[in-house]
């Protein structure tokens, strides 16, 4: 707990701890809408229903996060950033609007499907991914799976708003999970799944053809924005 009274070099040192680093900065602890691209498991659609104002009710059992989100709170569903309208014994309830249904395969869910979930971070969590916003930039379609003794190879076609974001060993977000670009073609990328990704994520169960949830490399977006908007100075000779 912070002291009210500060003596010197107090402050510097309770700035070491996260939870208090939060409290002197005026920095909620929870950073909303941010996560990490670490899956922690997977929900359940339990029901879908069109409410007014939105395209869709949709209620997820969420028992696997490791704690149950409130009101207002951030659950990352399938790579999609959602807001949490109520929760109570493990069940979530989210309003989905058409964007969202728009933008992602969110409107391709029906009851009893798995999404991938993962809770916001909070300060002082382990950034075991990357920093993924779970706002979805495109959504890809597998091209191939290949079974390899060592790995499992995928290949995802996706649409140039994502592309445009992606280098060769950084950073890609899947249905939710921080994924390593391991090839990269004018249209396509590939990579390199271990056990661990297939058995906790929607990737496991994944086809040829199935649709998924891409957000591209954060820091990408904002060079391939900055490159197609910059503006040429004006010559300081007239």
């Amino acid at each position: 707990m912070i002291p009210d009274a500060w003596e010197p070099g107090a402050e510097k040192a309770a700035t070491r701890r996260p939870e208090n680093f939060a409290r002197v900065r005026g920095i909620p602890a929870r950073i909303r809408g941010m996560f990490t691209g670490i899956v922690v498991g997977r929900g359940e659609v339990v029901s879908l229903a069109e409410i007014a104002g939105a395209a869709l009710r949709m209620v997820l059992d969420v028992s696997v996060l490791p704690r149950e989100p409130g009101h207002g709170a951030s659950v990352s569903v399938s790579g999609v950033c959602l807001t949490v309208v109520d929760c109570a014994d493990g069940r979530a309830s989210f309003d989905v609007v058409g964007e969202t249904v728009r933008c992602s395969t969110l409107g391709e869910v029906r009851v009893g499907d798995r999404p991938n979930l993962e809770p916001p971070l909070r300060m002082g969590d382990e950034l075991g991914g990357h920093q993924v916003q779970g706002h979805v930039d495109g959504v890809g379609q597998i091209l191939a799976i290949e079974r390899r003794t060592d790995e499992t190879w995928m290949t995802i076609q996706a649409p140039p708003e994502v592309m445009n974001t992606l280098v060769p060993k950084g950073w890609v977000t899947v249905d939710g999970a921080s994924l390593t670009v391991a090839d990269l073609t004018e249209r396509s990328f590939s990579v390199a799944l271990i056990p661990t990704t297939l058995q906790l994520t929607t990737l496991g169960d994944a086809r040829v053809g199935t649709r998924v949830n891409l957000e591209g490399d954060p820091l990408g977006k904002h060079v391939a924005h900055w490159m197609a908007t910059r503006r040429e100075p004006a010559s300081l000779l007239g």
